[in-house]
């Protein structure tokens, strides 16, 4: 992964280095849950969350972690074959929006999906967002997983279920995430106090 958003992204993030950038290794699937539920403990309504990694990298479970950290309706599963899910919150916090952009070619396509009408008032977790969803908010997170010791495209696929070790690279880009940084750094490395 890039250290940095795509230079077309649209963020005033572009110019400003990420003022989170901070990875961890996942041995786990039920860690990389853990991950996701001690990163839905920093989001809140109008959060962007965009992750990238190769097919069964984790980027659902972690998901699904995000989920059950919010207490949204489930079961939270890939959107893939529907693009984009709805997860409305069951305890009066913001909703998760769950949604996949691998078939989709072009920012004129997301745009198609209405995802911005959304942003305000949910969580927006997009899969295979990166270079497509990044001016959807001010400010974002973005999240890397691939193989551990491999580069970003060199991770085996395999199933986000099953357990092989993850390095996962969390970057806050923006205002949002200058203002949460030292939470969200203790949140990754797994210390939430």
């Amino acid at each position: 992964m890039d250290a940095g958003p795509p230079a077309d992204a649209g963020s005033p993030a572009d110019a400003a280095p990420p003022a989170v950038d901070e990875s961890v290794d996942v041995p786990t699937a039920a860690d990389m849950r853990h991950l996701g539920e001690r990163l839905a403990g920093l989001l809140r309504a109008g959060d962007l969350v965009v992750l990238s990694g190769s097919l069964g990298a984790g980027k659902t479970t972690l998901t699904q972690g995000i989920g059950a950290g919010l207490g949204v309706r489930g079961p939270v599963t890939s959107p893939t074959f529907v693009i984009a899910r709805q997860h409305p919150s069951l305890r009066g916090g913001p909703d998760l929006v769950h949604a996949d952009a691998y078939r989709l070619g072009s920012r004129a396509e997301v745009d198609d999906l209405d995802l911005d009408t959304d942003v305000a008032t949910s969580v927006t977790v997009v899969e295979w967002g990166e270079g497509l969803v990044e001016d959807l908010a001010p400010s974002f997170l973005q999240v890397a997983i691939s193989a551990a010791g491999a580069g970003p495209a060199s991770g085996e696929p395999g199933s986000g279920d099953q357990d092989e070790v993850r390095t996962v690279r969390v970057l806050g880009w923006g205002e949002r995430w200058r203002d949460a940084a030292p939470a969200a750094r203790r949140a990754v490395a797994g210390r939430v106090t």
